[in-house]
């Protein structure tokens, strides 16, 4: 197969590259850096190792049997299902709330905004929901080739350019303990997000079958995981690439990040500007804005259609392909996330750090049901995963549960 028709099935995999390059990355990576310099980079190479397999369930299920993982999980049976919608309904409107807010805040300070950051995050869901109902799947994966591409070139300039000019602040200062309560819990927020919360490997595979019903034909499974794949790269290198930025520009310097979403923003933009210069300000604060704009379009999508296939399959009704379920809960989640946003405004941090803590302690059990899948007696021995995504999944199960335990030992028994 030449490359050309490798890439004509690219977009399922770079829409999860939008998703995952948001809060996981401008927000908790940064952080990361910020506050404990390089010390955490084995952190995130190790979740992004450990999840790799099971975001990578996703794209083999859905296009050696054809059908979606939440169909895969109803397999295992009704109460598998049952149990990912409960964690997708509890997740759902919080995770978009924390995403919609950090938009919001960039938006103000593209803008010049001095309006409540609550208003401005409902303004922008209404602006969204609008979009997704009226452009559908095309507008989104256009929207993310030309962002994940631009972004990244940004970023990686302003890194490289970092690291000739050296550490901005003290190198030998020292952070907080990492095995600590406060470590721990930090820990786990950003391994709960990096790259993205485990639940929305359905949302690649409801996006791989919409993909293959605008092109008519379904892809490969060659074409499949190179799309996957060529987005979990993006998603890697930009993660160490944003701990970095965050280790070179702000750690040993003094300087915390804001709690509040539009301090916080433009303490982030400015980073970016104190190193290419002041010539890219707009560039960067446009780019972050819409980047993030992007990936909470796609969070509402993905949770939308999440949502309209999960809970029929769960409750024994036949899936509706029609847009009539899809915009009854894209309008739901977007009511309750902006209810959300009322109560938790003041603090982007605490309201991020809770979301990313719920997403890594879900996170066994969304990997179990994947794994599963993916051994199920309707997966073609052909396509079922070798023994070395075996025997990662294996390692990634045991890692996932034991860092649970650990933040459960440290903040709660000890």
């Amino acid at each position: 197969m030449s490359l050309r028709q490798k890439l004509q099935a690219v977009g399922p995999g770079i829409l999860f590259a939008g998703a995952a390059i948001g809060v996981s990355h401008l927000v908790q990576s940064t952080r990361a850096g910020a506050a404990y310099g390089f010390d955490l980079v084995w952190a995130v190479v190790l979740v992004l190792l450990f999840k790799y397999p099971f975001f990578e369930f996703a794209h083999r299920y859905t296009v050696a049997t054809g059908e979606s993982l939440l169909e895969g999980y109803l397999r295992q049976g009704r109460w598998a299902l049952r149990a990912f919608m409960i964690v997708v309904l509890i997740s759902s409107f919080i995770t978009l709330a924390a995403v919609t807010v950090v938009t919001a805040g960039l938006a103000c300070s593209l803008l010049g905004l001095s309006w409540s950051i609550a208003r401005v995050s409902v303004g922008l869901l209404l602006c969204m929901g609008l979009l997704l109902i009226g452009g559908r799947y095309g507008l989104l994966d256009r929207l993310m080739k030309v962002m994940v591409l631009i972004l990244g070139f940004l970023t990686l300039v302003a890194v490289w350019t970092a690291f000739r000019h050296g550490p901005a602040g003290d190198p030998q200062a020292t952070h907080p303990a990492i095995f600590s309560k406060v470590g721990v819990t930090f820990l786990l927020a950003l391994m709960g997000w990096m790259p993205a919360p485990l639940e929305i490997a359905t949302w690649s595979s409801l996006w791989v079958l919409e993909k293959g019903k605008q092109q008519k034909q379904a892809p490969s499974m060659s074409q499949a995981l190179v799309d996957y794949n060529l987005g979990y790269l993006s998603t890697t290198i930009l993660a160490l690439a944003f701990i970095s930025f965050g280790a070179l520009v702000m750690f040993g310097t003094g300087v915390e990040f804001s709690p509040q979403a539009t301090v916080f923003s433009g303490q982030l933009v400015e980073m970016f500007t104190g190193t290419l210069g002041y010539w890219s300000h707009w560039v960067i604060v446009t780019m972050a804005f819409i980047t993030m704009f992007s990936t909470t379009m796609t969070a509402l999508d993905g949770y939308a259609r999440t949502l309209a296939v999960g809970l029929r399959l769960s409750a024994g009704r036949e899936v509706v392909r029609g847009r009539r379920d899809y915009v009854l809960y894209l309008t739901l989640l977007a009511v309750a996330a902006s209810l959300v946003l009322f109560f938790f405004v003041a603090s982007m941090k605490t309201l991020v750090d809770v979301v990313t803590v719920l997403a890594f302690l879900t996170a066994p059990l969304v990997a179990v049901l994947n794994f599963r899948a993916v051994r199920g007696a309707n997966m073609p021995a052909a396509h079922r995963p070798g023994r070395w995504l075996t025997v990662l999944s294996w390692a990634g199960l045991i890692f996932l549960v034991g860092f649970g335990l650990l933040w459960v030992a440290i903040r709660w028994l000890l």
